[in-house]
């Protein structure tokens, strides 16, 4: 098995990455899908948010308000790191769960947005950053996901910079350009994968 740990800045591409990694055959752990999972209602990891942030981080049917509980974290480091420490380990225990339901000759792709804040590069055999210049990063955000350029900003200044980034990669994407140019590297970094991971 091939343990590969996927990240990018947001606005990056790194989900359309993941996607075509998935398509050519990856088993993929996406860390934003399990974190979703894990403040399910009824979830433990939901309760411990509650009892850290309050009620006011409820919708009115009880599911965790995603919005309102990012207007707080992203605005304050504190209250961030208080975040992640409830939701990080669930995610950790979910992910080597399905790492481990994974075949022993797979290419298993994490799907990490904050590998590199959080320090995790050690954890793969390998670290692909899906990168783009923080003018293009901005640009998606606001045209594609609708934020306003401070929300994009806010965002952006959350995460590890373009050059920390960079500096934990073992192969990197260069997503500044088009969609189309991005499969040919995809599938370049795929036969890539698939060759280190026959050598074992």
């Amino acid at each position: 098995m091939l343990k590969v740990g996927l990240t990018g800045g947001i606005g990056a591409g790194k989900s359309e990455v993941s996607r075509t990694l998935a398509g050519y055959g990856a088993v993929l752990i996406d860390a934003d899908l399990i974190a979703r999972e894990v403040v399910e209602p009824g979830t433990p990891g939901l309760a411990a948010v509650v009892e850290e942030f309050g009620t006011g981080i409820l919708t009115a049917e009880g599911t965790l308000d995603r919005p309102a509980l990012g207007s707080i974290v992203f605005a304050d480091s504190e209250r961030l790191a208080a975040l992640n420490a409830i939701v990080h380990p669930l995610v950790g225990a979910r992910s080597a769960e399905l790492e481990r339901a994974a075949g022993p000759g797979s290419v298993v792709v994490h799907d990490v947005p904050l590998l590199t804040e959080n320090g995790l590069a050690p954890l793969y055999d390998l670290v692909v950053v899906v990168d783009a210049a923080p003018e293009t990063q901005l640009d998606r955000l606001v045209h594609l996901r609708g934020m306003t350029e401070q929300e994009a900003r806010a965002r952006m200044a959350a995460q590890a910079t373009r050059e920390q980034r960079r500096a934990v990669a073992d192969l990197v994407i260069d997503n500044d350009g088009p969609i189309a140019a991005l499969e040919p590297q995809v599938r370049s970094v795929w036969a890539e994968l698939v060759r280190r991971s026959a050598a074992g």
